[in-house]
């Protein structure tokens, strides 16, 4: 179903697990956003800076396809914005995160594509240069989980293409958000992706969330070959 601006994968019906699985996820990252807002959730960042310098490493510029896996109401599409790119989407299965978001943005909101999905579920309908992930992929704990997220990301990333995908790292916190999370390194975060992604780099990161405590977290940047 297509409206102005929006891509919307619609779930009218739970007929087995995963469905189950892609409502529950729906629902509680809805409820995360309308009970705290787009400040008072631990991963929220004024300013995504790391992110940023990344996505300037891959080499991609202004006019380069790039989506936001669990992007929500991150303000990365507001930075991105300002530096003029014009083809930008940003992925959620939250609603209300990306309702947020656009309230933000007021008109600009319409220069992005926002795909409302879980992504283990999504069809992409075009490539895309970047990937970018800050802090989706760690809540695939399931192995069939990360097996369809790695196929969308196969479907969607372009050959030369870059996934910027951010995970806390091995001595960072084992749930988020009441959820438990999957911990990598660098190289076995590169593993878990799998064939045809070479490991191009790598930062570690430790976020201060808005209550002052902190959060070790890794950047991976991964090359499509």
């Amino acid at each position: 179903m297509q409206t102005t601006g929006w891509t919307v994968i619609a779930m009218t019906a739970v007929p087995d697990k995963a469905a189950a699985q892609e409502v529950g996820r729906e629902q509680h990252w809805n409820s995360a956003y309308r009970t705290k807002g787009e400040t008072g959730v631990s991963w929220f960042e004024e300013t995504p800076d790391l992110s940023l310098q990344l996505i300037l490493e891959t080499g991609a510029g202004p006019e380069s396809p790039l989506i936001d896996i669990g992007g929500g109401a991150s303000r990365i599409v507001d930075a991105l914005l300002r530096k003029g790119w014009s083809s930008l989407a940003v992925l959620d299965v939250s609603r209300a995160a990306i309702e947020t978001a656009q309230a933000r943005l007021g008109r600009d909101a319409a220069k992005v594509d926002w795909v409302v999905a879980d992504v283990t579920g999504w069809t992409p309908e075009r490539s895309y240069r970047v990937w970018h992930d800050r802090a989706a992929f760690h809540f695939l704990t399931q192995p069939a989980e990360r097996e369809a997220y790695v196929e969308r990301l196969r479907l969607a990333l372009a050959p030369g293409g870059h996934a910027i995908i951010a995970t806390f790292a091995p001595d960072g916190p084992e749930r988020c958000s009441g959820l438990p999370v999957q911990r990598y390194a660098p190289q076995t975060l590169a593993d878990t992706i799998g064939k045809g992604f070479e490991l191009a780099g790598s930062r570690r990161h430790v976020h201060t969330t808005p209550w002052g405590s902190t959060q070790a977290f890794q950047f991976s940047l991964l090359r499509r070959v």
